[in-house]
């Protein structure tokens, strides 16, 4: 788990951060000018620091508009000389086009650019500590704002899992216990019928009939005047019969296998009531393979509500990252992706627990 989530923020990493120009252009906007980008890195850590004073090979000019990149002990800052006669400290600036003597100063600091493995693992040790960095969509650190989000998607996710799983497991042990019958067809046919509507349609279908027509429940999930349960009905609806098809398909192939094993067909000629023999011996049996499915609901809930949240205007994990990325929030976008990530592997570990309780032979091997 380690080595994988390690070489998955590594990979992240470099995706994000192997052109540091790159990141500074996200942070300060297209329009930027290379002075601003640089004096953006080298104040966010990518150049060596130079002692207090030190020249990076440009002098100063009496000539105004003419500028100067100055190392510090904290930061490069762009100077601009002040008009001839003008007494004033020198004022940050930009720079519409660059003259020869600044691409000059830019290839004399090219060298003082930290390389992305030492970044790699000063970022990690921020990460690793909660600190990660700031957002420039929302003028705040990630931090606090990342995990009121993540709550909020938990609240979402967690009820549509709950009514996911209980729905489901109905469906597919239904139809999987009398294979071929009537009932099979029907619960196969409505677990079709949901897995192939997408989120965004069920979704529009649900405010079609729930908002405009009958009028019951309100079309949006905003949550501005407080927690309400009424909001959390339509996506959590719309998650619920998404989901619950495909794992009740699973469910159903799953079941009706282990109801064609030797040892239901003998429990059964033994004279045990047909009840038990579905819950004590083939729905434990049968729990295995739609165990691995759900919890890989879990990190599709995550990441995968980006449509239902965006669409009931949810402040949740989904629309977050959505924000990040149309935003080209750099450090966001890094932070929601490791997060995705821990959570992948961890409900990995949770389903592999969840193996041994189910199946005894797996712990004994």
């Amino acid at each position: 788990m380690l080595l994988m989530m390690l070489t998955m923020s590594g990979i992240v990493f470099l995706i994000l951060e192997l052109d540091p120009e790159g990141v500074a252009r996200k942070a300060l906007g297209q329009f930027s000018t290379p002075e601003q980008r640089v004096a953006w890195l080298a104040e966010n850590g990518y150049f060596v620091t130079a002692p207090a004073g030190a020249s990076l090979g440009a002098k100063k000019h009496e000539d105004a508009g003419r500028f100067v990149y100055r190392a510090t002990e904290t930061k490069a800052v762009v100077y601009r000389a002040p008009p001839e006669g003008v007494q004033a400290p020198p004022q940050r600036t930009a720079l519409t086009r660059m003259t020869p003597e600044q691409l000059e100063v830019l290839r004399k600091m090219e060298p003082l650019r930290i390389s992305a493995i030492p970044r790699y693992v000063k970022w990690l040790g921020k990460f690793v500590s909660g600190d990660f960095g700031p957002s420039y969509r929302f003028k705040v650190p990630v931090a606090e704002i990342l995990w009121p989000r993540l709550k909020n998607t938990a609240i979402l996710a967690g009820t549509a899992m709950f009514f996911m799983i209980i729905l489901s497991l109905f469906l597919g042990v239904m139809a999987g216990m009398r294979e071929g019958s009537l009932q099979d067809r029907v619960f196969s046919v409505f677990a079709i019928i949901t897995t192939s509507v997408p989120e965004f349609a069920s979704a529009v279908l649900l405010v079609a009939v729930f908002v405009f027509w009958l009028e019951w429940l309100p079309g949006t999930s905003t949550m501005i005047g407080g927690f309400e349960w009424k909001q959390l009905v339509m996506p959590v609806t719309a998650l619920v019969l998404y989901s619950a098809g495909y794992v009740a398909r699973i469910t159903r192939a799953s079941m009706a296998d282990v109801m064609r094993s030797p040892f239901i067909r003998t429990a059964v000629l033994k004279g045990i009531p047909y009840g038990r023999v579905i819950v004590r011996h083939a729905l434990r049996n049968a729990l295995i393979t739609p165990v691995t499915v759900i919890l890989l609901q879990l990190p599709w809930m995550l990441s995968g509500v980006i449509v239902v949240e965006s669409f009931f205007a949810y402040k949740g994990f989904g629309s977050l990252l959505w924000e990040a990325t149309k935003f080209d929030d750099p450090f966001l976008i890094e932070a929601c992706a490791l997060v995705a990530v821990v959570v992948v592997v961890a409900t990995q570990l949770i389903a592999d627990i969840i193996y041994t309780f189910l199946n005894p032979r797996i712990r004994f091997q």
